[in-house]
């Protein structure tokens, strides 16, 4: 159980919440999502599309909201295109800073204690209830407590939200009576209700803007200094059990409390490469493209494979190919694939597996026949990390003649990640109507200004694509040119 003291001021809420007692009747939240920065409109589909919200984008790029009953809380976890999640305490569309730091600063303290944190913090213990059901599904095993050694006065144990309360240990008693004991309380005494201890907190604070004249840190400190005084909390930056977020753009100013406790776009990848795709970026390219069943979706340089794994987690009626020309590419690809299925044979599940497949490959040199692709997507070399900018103007070119080459023409389309703008313009120039451009969507990739070039195979014939074969009869050389 976790408790909030009592209250000194009217809005202050007053809970005591254990396990097991009466839900609270569902009510009207607004959720707070950020999404990779581009990607507004498409994560604003899905939340369209899998919640039934119309959601708003943020005039700060890469965050939406959207209103949800608190019953369909669980569907938020749902969602593909979004890093993190947050309930919102309270917004302001046009809050209005003083001149100076201290006055700003002042007023940021003041507003704390007005804000009405009662529903947020409601939600945020159902999202605890929610994340531990869905870990039990997934066949999760909630840790144990840790032994508390030997110690001269009595302690208090540390029990935090969403955490059972009690756990059969292998004698089949139980670790709560246990460690009572060793703290030198009476274990005979069941049943007894021990003091309830503080909430562990901590206040992030981003800011935009150039008009403040504080700092983010100033902006956390501050705040989060009321906050802890009119709770009564315990900072802790690392181990807390709430994280308050202060998120000030310009004039806007959102606060609210986080519901996931890490970004998600890590969800599918345990082996990393040098230049691994974010997972959240790899479903917004993904939708972009729209596969279809049966459609046959390739990957010519997978890298790590988040954009094919995202494709055979959401498209399962669509066949995945993945590929790259560096062998350890290609190990961390199937490590990751391997990964997704025993995490779903841990699950309990009973799914057959994941339409996907891995090979090694030359990009410019598909072992694939003509026109048997329906949809190319892939994050190509940059030109930083991987790859340099002037081995770019000679892989462009190629690749993307060798992708008009094995793209159906008419409905093929291609879905193309890349940094070196200027060098793909060009490429893309000298295609011969190879490629129609449909959209570009502007993303920021590490802080990279990048472009997702969305791109429409044409019925242009390949006129580039000639073989100079050489071919022995007798005595006579003949050049055969297909």
């Amino acid at each position: 159980f976790y408790y909030i003291p009592e209250a000194r001021k009217h809005n202050r809420p007053e809970m005591s919440v254990r396990e097991g007692e009466e839900a609270v009747q569902p009510f009207v939240v607004t959720i707070g999502a950020t999404v990779p920065t581009g990607f507004e409109h498409t994560a604003a589909e899905e939340v369209n599309e899998k919640i039934g919200a119309s959601a708003r984008i943020s005039k700060d790029r890469g965050r939406i909201y959207f209103e949800i009953r608190t019953d369909n809380l669980f569907k938020v976890h749902h969602l593909k295109s979004v890093d993190n999640l947050f309930v919102v305490v309270q917004q302001y569309d046009h809050y209005q800073f003083k001149d100076t730091k201290e006055e700003a600063l002042l007023d940021l303290q003041q507003l704390a204690p007005m804000l009405p944190w009662v529903s947020a913090l409601e939600v945020w213990k159902m999202n605890n209830s929610v994340k531990k059901k869905r870990g039990r599904r997934r066949g999760a095993v909630v840790p144990k407590p840790k032994p508390i050694g030997d110690v001269t006065e009595p302690k208090k144990l540390q029990i935090k939200p969403g955490a059972p309360q009690v756990e059969e240990n292998q004698e089949g008693g139980s670790p709560g009576q246990e460690n009572s004991h060793e703290a030198g309380l009476d274990p005979e005494v069941e049943g007894q209700e021990m003091e309830p201890q503080p909430l562990k907190f901590r206040v992030t604070c981003s800011r935009a803007g150039d008009k403040h004249s504080f700092t983010s840190n100033d902006a956390a400190r501050d705040f989060g200094g009321a906050v802890q005084e009119f709770f009564q909390w315990k900072a802790d930056m690392t181990k807390f059990d709430v994280e308050v977020l202060l998120n000030i753009h310009n004039n806007e100013v959102v606060v609210g409390i986080a519901l996931t406790e890490e970004s998600l776009h890590r969800r599918n990848i345990t082996h990393f490469g040098p230049t691994t795709l974010r997972s959240t970026l790899a479903y917004g390219m993904l939708r972009l493209c729209k596969p279809q069943i049966s459609d046959v979706v390739v990957d010519p340089m997978c890298g790590s494979g988040a954009i094919p794994l995202e494709g055979a987690i959401e498209w399962s009626h669509s066949f995945f190919l993945s590929g790259d020309n560096n062998d350890m590419a290609i190990s961390r690809t199937v490590n990751n694939i391997s990964h997704i299925l025993k995490r779903r044979q841990d699950g309990g599940s009973t799914c057959p597996g994941l339409p996907i497949d891995t090979a090694q490959w030359d990009l410019c040199h598909l072992p694939m026949r003509s026109s048997s692709v329906d949809i190319i997507i892939t994050d190509m070399p940059f030109g930083k990390r991987m790859g340099s900018k002037k081995k770019n103007w000679d892989l462009y070119p190629s690749c993307l003649r060798e992708m008009a080459r094995v793209c159906r023409p008419g409905t093929g389309r291609a879905v193309l990640l890349t940094q070196d703008k200027k060098c793909f313009t060009k490429a893309l120039a000298r295609m011969g109507g190879l490629w129609r451009k449909s959209h570009t969507v502007w993303v920021n990739v590490g802080g990279l200004h990048a472009g997702v070039f969305v791109l429409r195979r044409t019925g242009a014939f390949v006129k580039y694509a000639y073989i100079d074969l050489t071919v022995w009869f007798s005595q006579s050389k003949i050049s055969v040119y297909v």
